[in-house]
């Protein structure tokens, strides 16, 4: 039997004057968490946001969800472990790592607002 995959999600909105800045900081992290063990380091920008009914169904859109602004744009990120144990083994590597105290990054304000963003922990249960 194969084991599940774990998968930690975010959602945030980037304010679009600070697309490329947050952009940026997703590639140094892509780096960082993929050279410590992660599967898989995604990060996607909202591109077609407007929902449509889904036969009777209306969903939420990530637009509304979020609360974001027309000047803002909407990121559905995840890294991707072999379980969770995995990730918590990947993570605490990539807090001892000196890269996170990188001096390019120590003066950079957040290029987002926090307390706009959603993580979580996932037990993959259906993939390919």
């Amino acid at each position: 039997m194969k084991k599940s995959k774990y998968v930690d999600g975010f959602v945030l909105v980037v304010p679009k004057k600070n697309f490329k800045l947050y952009k940026q900081m997703a590639v140094w992290g892509k780096k960082l968490w993929m050279k410590h063990g992660a599967l898989e380091y995604k990060e996607c920008v909202g591109d077609d946001l407007k929902v449509k009914p889904m036969g009777n169904m209306m969903p939420l859109s990530f637009l509304k969800l979020t609360k974001a602004k027309p000047t803002e744009t909407v990121w559905f990120s995840f890294i991707t472990y072999k379980s969770k144990k995995h990730r918590d083994e990947v993570n605490a590597k990539v807090m001892k790592d000196p890269l996170m105290n990188d001096p390019k990054w120590k003066n950079v304000p957040m290029p987002f607002d926090m307390k706009k963003m959603a993580h979580g922990g996932f037990k993959v249960e259906v993939s390919n």
